[in-house]
This record gives structure tokens, C-alpha cells and sequence, in this order.
């Protein structure tokens, strides 16, 4: 009786907050978008800032919100300085749970990895051993740390599960998130074991398991078909695919992206849009059997993004270059597109962006946030930065109630008004 009770308390403060949370990897709908009016389109050291706190570690995942709580990840004891990286042995992760009204931590976990982890070596690992972003359905938080398994906890931070999906490593490292399918936790493993993997959420269990998924770092995405039917699309080298949510059995896929993907799709009216490796972005209408190369890939256009993803609103894709911050305005029914170079010059931009209230948000890693409105001209509105923190910026922003949530490696930043 006690824990129904509890379940129903959740479920009715949850969802009294549900429009405002920000539970997932780009968001409500995991594509990025916030129907939220009145943001913060400015913010430095001494404007805006509600708080902030200082990470035990790095990480490129996002901040992700449940009422007044915000969830978060990042690593530390190796990799911290490019130059220098030092023992590997002496890696850590970290899971912490933030109070959104005040910025105390109001408790911490810590992991020790499964090792040998990829050695921090290259641009290529620069995002670290903390890239994916955490998820909740109000009652549970899951956690994906890449060869060392996938935790759900209680959101007071007791462990209930704890499932491994594969023992492989890449250069790149991991990175996609976990996203949900009704009863399902659906982990892109592509790096783990080359699978996309269904886990029962309830106890860690594996429903099912997709083979053949290679060098993908996207989430996948839920795609309504024009059938009105419910499909499981996912980019990965060479192809998109599209599979049954409930089975995972393989339904159709396109010839796609020539070599590794990072970005996560976007999806409308039945369309899955892909921008991704190898400088090329395409159109595939789902609801197709096979290969459907020749049937239903609407465009196919040489430009792409190698790892931020995009934005689909009115009409348009919105993303953007990894380098030099490149902003892409892209016709979704045609492929074709006008580019805009962000001045001043934005470096290495690998965060996805967020849109809200007519604008984007595009972080670079190094020379702050760059707001941009979503129309022709693609105006600057502002760029934002912190003078009193250098600190390198990977994550997506998280949207909620009226609020904005950054991560830098060294803290995170709630940014609104007080």
C-alpha cells in the first residue's frame, strides 16, 4: 500500500511538471525543440546567473530535469588534461542530483569503471568517458556508461539494476543516450557490441537485440509513419534504418552516410532526416519494406554535419559545421540550403543545438553561446560566455520552466532570472 502510494505521489508531482521538465537528450520529444516563450537570451558572469556548481569532472553529457531536480554526469581522475592525461586506473564517474531552486547537491554516486576503457588519445576522445545523458519516466533514473553497463536508480540515487551491453571500445569512444519505447529502455550499443539492445525497464532484463548496427554514436528516434504506425529509426555508417519498436526486427533501410555518424535524426510528418558523416544529409520517408533506396529517399544533398544534430522547424533544418561554426538553414522538402558563418569565428561547435521562441542555441566549445534567430537571414541575436571560466563546453542545453541549464568540465549553470 505504502509504495503504491508513493508511486501515485510521483506521478502526480511529476506530471504537474511534466511540460516544464526536461527529461531526456534534447528534451520532451528528443529532437530538441521547446514550445517554452521568454528565455534567457543573455548571460555572463554577472547577468542571469541563478547559480552555479562546481562538477567533480568533466563530461559532454547534458543536464536533465525533473521538478526541482536536476540530474547530471561526469567523470574525473584521468583524462582531465589533454597533455597529461594520466592513470587510467584512477578513473572515475559520477552521478550527481542538483536542487534546481538553490544549485545544492543533494547527492552524489560514484562508479568505477570496467577497464581497459579507450585511452584518451587524439581530438577524437576529447569528449571524454561521461557523454551520455541521463533519463527518467518520473519514477526511475537510467544511467548508460558505455562498456560498464547500464544503472537505474531510484531518483534518491539507490541503485535497482545494473546490466551490461557489451564489452567493445572505440578511439571515439561512447556516446549515444538511452530513450524510451513503452515498457522499454532502448540503448544504442553500436560501439558495445554493434546492437541496439531493448531492456526492460522494470528489471535490466534484454527483450530483444538488433545486430549489424555499426559506428553509430546517434540516439535513435520514434518515428509516426503516414500509416499512422510506430517505427525505430536509427543513422549509422552507410545506412538508415528503420525497425519494429516492440521486436526490433529490421523493416526497411537507405543507403545513407559514407562514414561514422554522431548526429541523432529529427523526424516530421512521417519524414526521418539524417545530416550526417561524410558531408551528407537525406530525406527518407518511412513506412517502407526493405531496401527502399530507390523509393522512398526523397533528397540526398553532399552537406553534413559530423557530430552535432539538427533542428527541424517550420519547414527547415537547422545545423551546424564542427568546425569554424558553420550554421545550416536547409529546406526539408527540397535538401537545399544557405549556410552562415557565426562571426565572431565560433571554433569547434560538437553540442547538438536547442530551439525555443524563434531561436537557436548553438554552444561552441570554447567561445560560448551563440543565439541565433531560426529564420532567412539566420541573425545573431547574442553571444554569451563566462570570463571567469575557460573551461571547455560540449554539452546541449537543457530547457525548463522558464530556465536554462548549461554544463561546462567545470560546473554547471542554471541561467534565468532569480
Amino acid at each position: 500500500m505504502k509504495r503504491i502510494l508513493r508511486v501515485v505521489c510521483i506521478l502526480l508531482f511529476t506530471s504537474s511538471a511534466f511540460a516544464a521538465d526536461w527529461r531526456q537528450f534534447r528534451g520532451p520529444t528528443g529532437q530538441g525543440t521547446s514550445d517554452e516563450k521568454g528565455l534567457p537570451t543573455e548571460w555572463s558572469t554577472q547577468k542571469n546567473i541563478v547559480w552555479k556548481v562546481k562538477m567533480p569532472g568533466a563530461g559532454a553529457s547534458s543536464p536533465m530535469t525533473l521538478g526541482n531536480r536536476v540530474y547530471i554526469t561526469a567523470y574525473s581522475g584521468y583524462a582531465l588534461d589533454t597533455k597529461n592525461p594520466g592513470n587510467m586506473d584512477d578513473l572515475k564517474r559520477h552521478l550527481l542530483c542538483v536542487d534546481r531552486v538553490t544549485g545544492k547537491v543533494n547527492w552524489t554516486k560514484e562508479f568505477a569503471p570496467v577497464l581497459p576503457e579507450h585511452k584518451y588519445a587524439g581530438e577524437g576522445a576529447y569528449h571524454g568517458y561521461a557523454p551520455s545523458t541521463p533519463i527518467t519516466d518520473g519514477e526511475h533514473l537510467y544511467v548508460f556508461f558505455g562498456k560498464s553497463g547500464v544503472f537505474c536508480f531510484d531518483l534518491d540515487g539507490k541503485q535497482i539494476w545494473h546490466t551490461l551491453v557489451g564489452k567493445g571500445i572505440n578511439g571515439w569512444g561512447s556516446g549515444a543516450s538511452p530513450m524510451f519505447y513503452k515498457n522499454l529502455l532502448i540503448i544504442n550499443a553500436s560501439i558495445e557490441s554493434n546492437s541496439l539492445i531493448a531492456l526492460d525497464k522494470k528489471d535490466g532484463k534484454e527483450v530483444w537485440r538488433a545486430a549489424k548496427i555499426g559506428s553509430a554514436w546517434g540516439t535513435p528516434v520514434i518515428v509516426t509513419t503516414p500509416a499512422k504506425t510506430t517505427e525505430l529509426a536509427l543513422s549509422m555508417s552507410g545506412r538508415v534504418a528503420g525497425f519494429d519498436p516492440d521486436t526490433g526486427k529490421e523493416l526497411w533501410s537507405a543507403k545513407g552516410h559514407g562514414g561514422y555518424v554522431c548526429p541523432s535524426l529529427v523526424t516530421h510528418d512521417g519524414i526521418v532526416y539524417a545530416v550526417g558523416g561524410g558531408g551528407t544529409s537525406l530525406a527518407i520517408k518511412s513506412g517502407g519494406r526493405g531496401d527502399v533506396t530507390a523509393t522512398h529517399v526523397l533528397w540526398h544533398e553532399k552537406k553534413g554535419s559530423n557530430a552535432s544534430s539538427p533542428i527541424f522547424h517550420d519547414g527547415f533544418l537547422y545545423w551546424s559545421s564542427e568546425s569554424g561554426g558553420v550554421i545550416h538553414r536547409q529546406n526539408a522538402a527540397t535538401g537545399k540550403s544557405t549556410d552562415k558563418r557565426l562571426a565572431p569565428d565560433a571554433g569547434r561547435v560538437w553540442a547538438s543545438p536547442v530551439f525555443a521562441d524563434g531561436k537557436l542555441y548553438f554552444v561552441s566549445q570554447f567561445k560560448g553561446t551563440y543565439v541565433v534567430a531560426a529564420n532567412e537571414k539566420l541573425d545573431l541575436v547574442s553571444r554569451n560566455f563566462f570570463d571567469d571560466d575557460s573551461a571547455r563546453t560540449n554539452a546541449s542545453i537543457a530547457i525548463s520552466d522558464g530556465q536554462l541549464f548549461l554544463r561546462t568540465d567545470a560546473y554547471l549553470y542554471c541561467l534565468g532570472k532569480k
